[in-house]
């Protein structure tokens, strides 16, 4: 009577019910038809992007070829503008420079040292009649 008892009551065997086994050609059949129609939506909606790419592609295009031709005409103006800058930076540091101070007044206001004859040439003589008339 003082024996131990197993604490653990009788395990009763799990009663499985019995289903009809299902057909495997209907259930492989049905897999392939949602596989084709998945497949079948990611190329359209790959197809959807890829007509959205290549239309905005092609709105873009000229706004970005007129923003070229706009640049190029841009960095012409630059150029020219440059050579003009140092063009009269050229000018600025010869006006001011006292060296040159007698060749710039000659320049400037026509004026003409008194060892020094102006020659004007007129249509009817030549340089090689002034050369034969001067002494």
């Amino acid at each position: 009577m003082n024996a131990i008892q197993p604490s653990n009551p009788e395990v009763q065997p799990i009663q499985r019910r019995r289903t009809a086994p299902r057909p495997h050609r209907h259930l492989r059949q049905r897999s392939y038809q949602v596989m084709a129609l998945e497949t079948t939506v990611k190329i359209g909606v790959n197809l959807a992007i890829s007509a959205a790419a290549v239309s905005a592609l092609t709105q873009l295009l000229p706004h970005h070829w007129s923003g070229q031709d706009k640049l190029r005409q841009i960095r012409t103006e630059v150029n020219t503008t440059q050579e003009r800058v140092n063009n009269l930076r050229a000018e600025f540091s010869n006006t001011f420079d006292s060296r040159q101070a007698n060749s710039v007044m000659q320049q400037q206001g026509n004026l003409i040292p008194l060892n020094q004859k102006r020659i004007v040439l007129t249509n009817e003589t030549t340089p090689a009649e002034v050369r034969e008339s001067t002494p």
